[in-house]
């Protein structure tokens, strides 16, 4: 029998699974497509006695329930829920938003929208919304093949056989540890059902969409005067992959305000899995290891 921490609760319309812990100023950490609360597990010991922690699934995602067939991933619709799911628990403030990958989109339109709630932006290795242009194909009908492939996918039984190896597989190529440290009991539970495939589906038929909603929105809506910190992962390769990744992460910081630019090294993409302490010194506006090192304060 797996403890479910946290409670359930209903979040514009949709039950949601939600963990609050901690105590002092509110973070609400937010993970890329497909991925669960319990991805942030390494991060919040490190969080949890200087900050009150947020961590909700996406609709699908997790222990939540799945959004209404009319809902479709949206930008703007994700960061009202990040508003919502504040509002669900009581915390009225302002919050430090951090969003890994595509929940980085979702942070930014969040502090854009809701400045007044705002108090500031971590983006971790997050997408970057560079020359994205909507989709001819409206998000109505990619959403629904999305749903349908999902829906043949469950029928034949794939999430229930490839679901947790698929996991293992995006984990191990997207972590320079290459292991999951998250529960396997857990990894089983949600990576095996079509609701799970069927959410990580929608958000990545929808993605583009949400990053040109995104650029439309920093050309007319500013980011509020908080402090901004872009964490790119760096694998401590030269490879010219990696040296772009990096490349488009800085420059997404100087177009952000000049946003604080760090990097979290060695590290995948799952930065919060491979250095953990890394996404907690940029929450609590802590010196990078490297200036900690240098004696630089």
């Amino acid at each position: 029998m797996i403890r479910v921490p946290g409670r359930i609760l209903t979040v514009a319309g949709v039950p949601t699974h939600v963990v609050c812990e901690g105590e002092g100023p509110v973070c609400v950490l937010s993970g890329g497509l497909g991925m669960s609360w319990f991805d942030w597990d390494p991060v919040v010991p490190l969080l949890a006695s200087h900050r009150t922690v947020v961590r909700f699934d996406r609709p699908g995602l997790g222990f939540s329930a799945p959004a209404p067939a009319q809902q479709v991933p949206t930008a703007a619709g994700e960061a009202h829920r990040i508003l919502a799911v504040l509002d669900a628990l009581g915390l009225s403030g302002p919050c430090t938003v951090v969003g890994h990958s595509l929940a980085g989109l979702h942070a930014e339109a969040f502090a854009r929208l809701h400045p007044a709630r705002t108090a500031g932006i971590v983006l971790v290795d997050t997408s970057v919304a560079e020359d994205v242009r909507a989709p001819a194909l409206p998000a109505a009908p990619r959403a629904a093949a999305a749903r349908l492939l999902a829906a043949g996918l469950g029928a034949a039984g794939v999430p229930r056989v490839l679901g947790r190896s698929a996991r293992r597989v995006t984990v191990r190529a997207q972590t320079v540890r290459h292991r999951d440290p998250a529960p396997a009991a857990l990894v089983r539970r949600c990576y095996s059902t079509t609701r799970v495939l069927r959410a990580s589906l929608l958000e990545n038929a929808t993605y583009a969409g949400t990053a040109a909603e995104v650029l439309a929105l920093r050309a007319r809506r500013p980011l509020p005067d908080v402090p901004v910190t872009v964490l790119a992962a760096y694998g401590a390769t030269d490879a010219p992959r990696q040296l772009r990744r990096l490349d488009r992460q800085r420059r997404l910081a100087a177009e952000l305000n000049g946003a604080e630019f760090r990097i979290a090294a060695p590290a995948g993409h799952l930065v919060m899995m491979d250095d953990p302490a890394a996404v907690a010194r940029a929450v609590l506006g802590e010196s990078p290891a490297w200036d900690i090192a240098a004696g630089r304060t």
